[in-house]
């Protein structure tokens, strides 16, 4: 019997990995009409892709490092999302309190913030206020003593793994085959594209592709050590993020809360009746799938946490971190861009691609970058949909990844 993966003519991409950006990359290739694979190891979104500050937005902190080019971009992929995923993605208004003692003073805040309703638009129902001082009592909890300003702005909030599920499940909707679980055990290149060992399930196979798209975030450069002949990689570095659930307290409302140690941002959310919060950005040079909560971490996060809700006996119910890529820099990853890096071999007809690093908000650009980059060695094909107007809808199953 014919193995329903191999079966007919060599796929135009086979892309490895099946956290945001893969899906965002099959789900671009197969609307354009593509035949596209997409390998994935434990589960859609299983990886740094559901281990993050569940955010759509443009990036207020980037601000401060001159990144316009990369906020306006969110910000565009945040409302595109935020009308093709209603179900997935959620606007909501978050809260900025200023103390005496803040480094980030109140006439700079409002600078920034008018920045950034600019670069969304100057849209009137994005627009940022500055909470009155008599509506104050009603942020429960928060310390009110030195409390000199409060200012809210708008972003959005996701499920950040089922959203990486509507994406690969729009994806398969639109032609492309999807292997899970499935990894790649090896690639070697030959004429016309690549010869790609998998083992899927309990079984091995192998399938030929025009081009391969790596997609396997903090893993990337192992799933390059497979390949022959090598293909470049960049210098980068592994950034943890940590995070934490508390069943206590409960709140209401959205913050970004200046850590008052570095001047870092850290997000205080309601997520699934609960509270979150997170999140860090330690080193990490072990292996990605040992990846987990350091003591240190987590007394960083109270800290912050009691810094501006002092009254409140927080209980951690779980503690999850995810890893992102950077640029290797001495400068600190607070500092770092956000930039996706995108590889390319060769440089001009490539057949090979990789994909270090973006935000989940842009996962849609990145793709559609990644085929603008690969157009040149893809055949012609009929367009079946743009994905800034397919529709996103929920996963009907629930899709949680195993907790490593």
């Amino acid at each position: 019997m014919s193995d329903p993966l191999a079966a007919g003519p060599p796929y135009d991409l086979a892309v490895i990995g099946g956290g945001i950006h893969g899906a965002g990359v099959a789900q671009a290739a197969a609307a354009a009409g593509h035949r596209v694979l997409l390998v994935e190891r434990d589960g859609w979104g299983s990886g740094t892709s559901s281990k993050s500050t569940k955010l759509i937005h443009g990036g207020l902190r980037y601000l401060a490092n001159g990144e316009l080019r990369l906020v306006r971009e969110s910000l565009r992929e945040r409302r595109i999302l935020e009308r093709i995923a209603p179900g997935l993605v959620q606007p909501d208004r978050f809260y900025i309190p200023l103390y005496g003692d803040s480094r980030l003073r109140p006439r700079r805040l409002w600078l920034g913030l008018a920045l950034y309703w600019a670069l969304a638009g100057l849209r009137p129902g994005e627009h940022f206020t500055r909470v009155p001082r008599g509506h104050w009592p009603q942020f429960a909890g928060l310390r009110q003593d030195g409390l000199q300003a409060l200012f809210a702005y708008r972003d959005a909030r996701t499920d950040d793994r089922r959203l990486t599920a509507a994406v690969a499940a729009s994806a398969a909707a639109l032609g492309a085959i999807l292997a899970c679980p499935a990894r790649m055990t090896g690639a070697t290149h030959q004429p016309g594209g690549w010869q790609i060992r998998l083992r899927v399930g309990d079984r091995d196979c192998a399938v030929s592709a025009r081009i391969l798209v790596n997609c396997a975030g903090p893993w990337a450069d192992r799933v390059a050590a497979s390949i022959t002949p090598a293909p470049p990689r960049p210098r980068i570095e592994l950034v943890q993020g940590a995070h934490l659930v508390l069943d206590q307290p409960r709140i209401e409302h959205c913050y970004y809360l200046e850590v008052p140690e570095d001047g870092r941002a850290l997000f205080l959310l309601p997520w699934q009746g609960r509270t979150l919060l997170g999140t860090t950005e330690t080193p990490f040079a072990g292996d990605p799938d040992r990846v987990a909560v350091t003591p240190a971490e987590e007394a960083y996060l109270l800290g912050t946490l009691g810094h501006y809700f002092p009254a409140v006996q927080p209980r951690v119910i779980r503690r999850f971190a995810g890893l992102r890529v950077l640029p290797a820099s001495d400068r600190s990853p607070f500092r770092r861009s956000r930039e996706v890096m995108l590889i390319r071999a060769p440089r001009h007809k490539p057949d090979y691609l990789a994909v270090y690093g973006g935000k989940l908000t842009g996962y849609r650009a990145t793709a559609s970058r990644v085929l603008e980059l690969a157009r040149s060695n893809l055949p012609h094909r009929r367009p079946r949909a743009d994905t800034r107007y397919i529709a996103l809808h929920p996963p009907l199953v629930d899709m949680e990844p195993p907790h490593r």
